[in-house]
């Protein structure tokens, strides 16, 4: 298994940036694919953005791309989502996935398809 751990919400602007970051431990040697999603209050939980473990390969939802950027620091066994021009609307708890084994096809990749979560970190935009 692996273990996630993300960090780096908070309060922030509309229009404002926020990076998040993900820390991964225990199997990282495993790790296929990296992904964010996020739930908002009284919403399910959906996805934001996802990218391969070693060729950085990234897919995203259709709200968050070209404001979100995913990347990976292998190092670090580390996960990043950079938020710019962020609206109201992005507010939500922010959870980082991980997919062990194979990369499956990212346009079609689901919250089923990753078996470690994150606790999760607040994110909070004001208008």
């Amino acid at each position: 298994q692996v273990q996630l751990g993300e960090s780096g919400g908070g309060l922030v602007q509309a229009g404002g940036s926020l990076r998040l970051s993900c820390a991964a431990s225990g199997r990282t040697m495993d790790i296929a694919t990296m992904g964010w999603f996020r739930q908002a209050p009284g919403k399910e939980r959906e996805f934001v953005a996802v990218i391969t473990w070693r060729s950085g390969i990234t897919y995203y939802s259709d709200s968050v791309k070209g404001r979100f950027t995913v990347s990976r620091d292998n190092a670090k066994n580390t996960v990043y989502l950079q938020m710019n021009s962020l609206k109201p609307e992005d507010t939500a708890v922010y959870y980082c996935a991980a997919r062990l084994g194979t990369v499956k096809a990212l346009s079609q990749m689901q919250r089923a398809d990753f078996g470690s979560w994150g606790q999760g970190t607040q994110v909070t935009v004001s208008s």
